[in-house]
């Protein structure tokens, strides 16, 4: 699986009882990490708001809250594969937390100076959007080089979410790969 995340691929299923298949798409959509935009209605929101962010504290309940949708790509043996990320500390959370309760967040995988942004939930406003903008600060802060979020999406366009060809998304992976990054 981590095999397959290096090469630029990620896994989905069209339905929670369908099969896991992966994709490579040509065109890919990637946050810049040296170029991003927290808009700033988000920061004061996040500033007036009290929200606690945590990091790989409650992955289960961030994946189990990112699958929790009518129509979800999360099956049950795709969780069972990230647990076993988890133990090999290649999947990552960031979570929003309120008044003791988890309201939002977001998973992906790393790899090296990669991260794989897979899914995101938010239970309260802003709480998906909050996490999005640590996760930026914090990858750029630990010397990550990509953010793969897969696909293009307004929410994720307000960040500053670009897409490129597969030829620039492989010069980025190659190069994130020159780095050992810790989460």
């Amino acid at each position: 699986m981590l095999r397959m995340y290096a090469c630029g691929a990620f896994p989905m299923a069209e339905n929670k009882n369908s099969e896991i298949e992966w994709y490579l798409p040509e065109i890919r959509t990637i946050i810049p990490l040296d170029n991003f935009n927290i808009p700033r209605s988000l920061k004061k929101f996040i500033k007036e708001h009290s929200f606690e962010i945590r990091k790989d504290f409650d992955l289960l309940s961030v994946v189990r809250g990112c699958a929790d949708r009518k129509q979800t790509w999360i099956t049950e043996e795709l969780i069972e594969a990230y647990l076993r990320l988890y133990k090999r500390n290649h999947i990552h959370s960031v979570e929003v937390w309120q008044d003791g309760k988890l309201v939002g967040g977001l998973y992906g995988i790393s790899f090296k100076g990669a991260f794989f942004g897979e899914s995101m939930f938010s239970r309260v406003p802003q709480a998906s959007k909050a996490a999005l903008a640590f996760l930026l600060e914090h990858l750029k802060q630990n010397g990550f080089v990509l953010l793969d979020v897969q696909y293009i999406t307004p929410h994720l366009k307000m960040f500053g979410a670009i897409e490129i060809s597969f030829e620039q998304y492989q010069a980025l992976l190659e190069e994130s790969y020159m780095h050992n990054c810790e989460f």
